[in-house]
């Protein structure tokens, strides 16, 4: 069978067992939507909670955004991991003991203001369909490539089938589709990784193999080997970092606290049975993340290696076949600038500003770059970082079934993510804008219904946003962990630790972190292009990480508001001595 033929089957048989778990576990109350009963075990939860958390950007985007920044890249690593540590320790058993739906509902509760939750309600919008537009970017190039489609074809497919499972299964349904995506995304990782790590240093595991010599007797490590050929080519060696100290901190700590506030992680929490399960099952997550988190650096060391050794100074005439199949679908291209027909990449940017390409085609028979001046660089070859992930099997030659699931993990990993931030969404809307502040005597039946139409209208939004993304899927979604990090957080954790912190103070803190950290993003990043330098930044802080001083400022404005406005009543001051008790790891209570 063809690698074709394969990619269609996985594919098929994935979305076949997606859409059979949603309509198997279809959800026929407000509870199993939003929360899947509360009866979830806590290793289950794990696993889906490892799938929803291991978006497009882990899956696709993180092992390319280390291939092609080295050290820099670490921030990622660092800021993602730990922030799930933070998460588990301090967040997520006093949520789950504070036994409500979704996040806003902890804040309109803790903060007993209508106006508090739909503020929450504002920033976890904002938040999620910034994240969102990294997925369904993610679903596009996984279905542009190995279904052999558009990405606006592959974004409105992708859009298909999360409609079926998230507005027909919603919680319920998700939790046990992401157990399945988790099982396929995670394995459709690690083989490439295996193959490849035996394959450049005779050892089969990636953790060991990042740290071993490379088998081509030269007796240098991966590292040393890929430091010398970067330096080579006019590059920054792979292992030093070009980010500001403050920068780099601040990126980091974002990352962590933004973790710590994302809401659709922090709502899997609300579907275990007790307090003590959502500690449990964070612990579960952890395990099951740090699989794929502890084999990236590998993957994407070995990449770089691999894409060097088979691309530079390659006759374009005799390209590999995956160069050709990618550079269909418009995420890697080539333009021969002194027309000797041979690729060479070269530090620099191939071409000045985003490329567009034709159909047009130039002396050495390359897709053309049309209205784009020729830079000074004397790099020849463009290449969209998401998709070196994706096309490390066909680059490492590796076999068609090996392709196949990997266009198959790539689907689960955008997909899986995707939904869970439809839901996020969604009861949003209905639970917390409609049945608990505007309408409340609506019945279950019509906030179940409002519920899937609001999942709709996001799917909707969420898909446009995938077409036209506002960077690429890493990058994108590292700005929702900044709005979430400047917004939600302060409010969780002080809602959790602080009996004395009111509505006005957190509604004012929300406000003033949220604005600002989406001002500063959108004035660098959509305004102002040209204006994002490291000296213009404010305190040489770059947008991946503004969401540090968002978050400074949210404590202070919402600690100085709270000093000269009433003090919370005092049921809500024993409400939050109750879910501190040092019991906290046993039954749950509804308050």
């Amino acid at each position: 069978m063809g690698t074709q033929s394969l990619i269609y089957l996985f594919v098929g048989l994935s979305f076949a067992l997606y859409i059979g778990i949603a309509i198997w576990s279809r959800a026929g109350s407000t509870k199993e939507f939003y929360v899947a009963g509360g009866g979830v075990h806590p290793v289950v939860n794990g696993m889906a909670t490892a799938a929803d958390w291991m978006s497009a950007a882990s899956f696709i985007s993180m092992a390319g955004l280390i291939a092609f920044l080295g050290y820099d890249a670490s921030v990622y690593l660092m800021g993602w991991t730990g922030g799930y540590v933070m998460l588990a320790l301090l967040l997520a058993p006093y949520l789950r003991k504070f036994g409500q739906f979704t996040v806003p509902d902890f804040i309109g509760t803790r903060y007993y203001s209508k106006a508090a939750r739909v503020v929450a309600v504002i920033c976890l919008i904002f938040i999620s369909f910034t994240y969102i537009a990294g997925q369904m970017r993610g679903v596009g190039i996984v279905f542009s490539r190995f279904l052999d489609v558009s990405i606006f074809w592959g974004v409105i497919l992708g859009m298909g089938i999360v409609f079926i499972y998230a507005v027909l299964g919603g919680m319920k349904g998700i939790t046990y589709t992401q157990v399945a995506q988790y099982c396929v995304l995670i394995f459709a990782y690690m083989v490439p990784a295996f193959f490849l790590s035996f394959m450049i240093t005779g050892t089969p595991i990636p953790q060991i193999g990042l740290g071993s010599t490379v088998n081509d007797g030269s007796g240098l490590y991966v590292l040393e080997k890929l430091n010398l050929v970067l330096g080579d080519l006019g590059f920054g060696a792979y292992t030093d970092g070009s980010k500001s100290m403050i920068d780099v901190f601040c990126i980091t700590l974002a990352l962590m606290v933004g973790t710590a506030g994302l809401p659709h992680v922090i709502v899997r929490f609300f579907t275990v049975p007790k307090a003590s399960d959502a500690r449990k099952s964070a612990g579960w997550a952890l395990v099951f993340i740090a699989l794929l988190y502890t084999t990236a650096p590998a993957v994407g060391a070995f990449a770089r290696l691999n894409f060097i050794d088979t691309v530079n100074e390659t006759s374009y005439s005799e390209a590999p076949a995956w160069f050709k199949n990618w550079e269909g679908n418009d995420l890697i291209a080539f333009q021969d600038k002194n027309g000797d027909g041979v690729m060479q990449y070269r530090s620099g940017n191939a071409f000045e500003g985003s490329p567009e390409f034709s159909e047009g085609t130039g002396p050495s028979g390359e897709r053309l770059v049309t209205n784009t001046p020729v830079s000074d660089s004397e790099n020849e070859i463009y290449v969209d970082r998401d998709i070196l992930t994706l096309a490390n099997p066909e680059i490492g030659n590796l076999p068609g079934w090996v392709i196949a699931l990997m266009a198959a993990g790539g689907l689960a990993a955008a997909l899986s993510t995707a939904a869970g931030l439809l839901l996020v969404i969604s009861s949003s809307v209905s639970h917390d804008l409609l049945k608990s502040t505007f309408k409340p005597n609506i019945s279950s039946k019509q906030e179940l219904l409002a519920a899937r139409l609001a999942a709709t209208a996001a799917i909707c939004v969420a898909g446009y946003l995938g077409i036209y993304p506002p960077g690429w899927v890493a990058q994108v979604v590292a700005f929702a962990f900044g709005l979430a990090a400047s917004s939600l957080f302060p409010a969780i954790f002080m809602g959790i630790f602080s009996k004395s912190m009111n509505k006005e103070g957190a509604i004012a803190g929300m406000v003033s972190g949220l604005v600002f950290t989406f001002s500063y993003i959108v004035y660098f990043k959509l305004l102002n292009p040209a204006a994002n330098t490291a000296d213009n930044w404010l305190f040489g802080v770059s947008p991946e990480g503004i969401g540090v001083i968002g978050m400074l400022i949210n404590f202070a404005i919402a600690i100085a508001v709270s000093k000269v406005t009433a003090s919370p009543p005092a049921e809500i001051r024993k409400l939050v001595d109750s879910i501190r008790v040092p019991r906290g790891a046993g039954d749950a209570q509804t308050h």
